[in-house]
């Protein structure tokens, strides 16, 4: 128990943060809680309970009692004021009203009180420009070091989201919410066609909603939103996000970048499918996975049937062409977690995942009629006919644990070679 003048100035001193100035009062006064104005929100915050808004309309009124009187009675509660300079700050809050001693004890540390109040404050503030010039770095290093768009997003969405812990932080790209998973408001989808790649940011009228438009070399790439349902972002807070804004936008652009070049390293430029390379690499990685997992995986090969005699009667020009559709329907006929890759010429190799023996016969057997039903228009390269169609063959396997990796796959193309001998335009499941 605090019993003397001496103890509470040398407790104050001790004090680091709103709690314990708080609990130093406390073991000497019948203290409710500690309200500081925040200029930058005009309104009071509990400075006792990590700086919360306080939307009481009768606080308000007292606070402004207080502006020309020291003490103020409530019903149940009585009022205590803080100042700087002669101006009022904020103000302490009692259960109870206080007795003359109290009182006159009170006026003895009210102006330490509020020094160490003000000196916590700008304490915190300097800390929080210190972790934002940290965050900064952080994501310039990020830049140099990461170009998964999917890792990128939530890294700068919690960096934000530390300097308006208030707010709700959400990061669209393209106009398509990223981060997090959900976003309800209808009017934050509406504001985000405003954007452009000249904007600046806008602020709802009543400062609750910030965009904050993500733009590199001159193209809007996507925006950040923050949004409260109490308070206004203050200025502080907009510079803040403004600045990490421009970096994020500038490493979400490289990592766009370098997702281009990846794909066009890894993909098969006449099809979209995965070059071969890349395929094996896919194999290897769903193969670990299946056995890591102990779950289910099918591969199909499929080979487009008299592909060489397309090829010799119409030009290679129409060989491509059949190449690029034929890719395009199996690919609509696919989920998206399937993975496709062009094996070699006219053959393709499909992989799918989570799926069993009974289940991969259905998908081929889809594929295979989608195929047959295209009509593949060739008017425009070959003027003597419109419209040719090409059936494909296909055998299907699943995965089973093995020493080669690639036994499925290989399975599975000595189905494909069944389904050519017996025929053509058929599936055949390996046994």
């Amino acid at each position: 128990m605090i019993n003397n003048l001496k103890q509470i100035f040398t407790f104050l001193d001790k004090s680091s943060d709103a709690a314990a100035i708080a609990g130093v009062l406390s073991e000497v006064f019948p203290l409710n809680a500690i309200y500081i104005y925040d200029s930058t929100t005009d309104s009071l915050r509990d400075f006792s309970k990590s700086w919360m808004f306080i939307k009481s309309g009768e606080l308000n009124t007292v606070y402004k009692e207080l502006e020309n009187q020291k003490y103020f009675k409530g019903k149940n509660k009585s009022y205590y004021g803080l100042y700087n300079n002669g101006k009022i700050i904020g103000m302490l809050e009692f259960s109870e009203h206080l007795y003359k001693e109290l009182l006159n004890f009170l006026e003895l540390i009210d102006f330490t009180v509020s020094l160490k109040i003000q000196n916590v404050i700008l304490s915190a503030r300097m800390q929080k420009n210190i972790e934002f010039h940290d965050s900064m770095k952080n994501i310039a290093k990020i830049l140099e070091t990461q170009y998964e768009i999917n890792y990128i997003v939530p890294i700068i969405g919690e960096m934000i989201d530390k300097f308006v812990s208030d707010h709700l932080v959400y990061i669209f790209i393209n106009n398509e919410l990223v981060w997090p998973s959900a976003c309800n408001d209808t009017k934050i989808f509406e504001l985000i066609k405003l954007l452009n790649n000249k904007s600046e940011y806008i602020l709802t009228p009543d400062k609750r909603i910030g965009l904050f438009p993500l733009i590199s070399e001159g193209k809007l790439l996507g925006c950040i939103v923050t949004k409260s349902t109490e308070n206004v972002l203050s200025q502080k807070e907009i510079e803040y996000i403004e600045q990490l804004s421009s970096q994020a936008a500038t490493t979400i652009n490289r990592a766009n970048v370098y997702a281009e070049i990846l794909k066009h390293a890894t993909l098969d430029a006449l099809t979209g499918f995965y070059n071969r390379r890349q395929l094996e690499e896919r194999i290897k990685q769903e193969v670990s996975s299946a056995k890591r997992q102990k779950r289910n995986l099918c591969a199909i090969m499929t080979d487009i049937d008299y592909f060489k005699s397309v090829n010799d009667t119409y030009g290679h020009a129409v060989g491509d062409l059949v190449l690029k559709t034929v890719s395009k329907v199996i690919r609509n006929q696919l989920r998206e977690y399937d993975i496709a890759g062009r094996y070699g010429g006219e053959e393709f190799v499909i992989l799918l995942p989570y799926t069993r023996i009974e289940e991969a016969k259905m998908v081929a057997e889809r594929l295979r009629c989608a195929v047959e039903a295209k009509k593949i228009d060739i008017s425009k390269l070959y003027q003597d006919k419109e419209n040719i169609s090409v059936t494909i063959s296909i055998g299907v396997a699943p995965y089973q644990a093995a020493k080669d990796d690639n036994e499925f796959v290989r399975n599975a193309d000595k189905a494909l070679y069944e389904a050519k001998e017996s025929g053509r335009n058929k599936v055949v499941t390996y046994i």
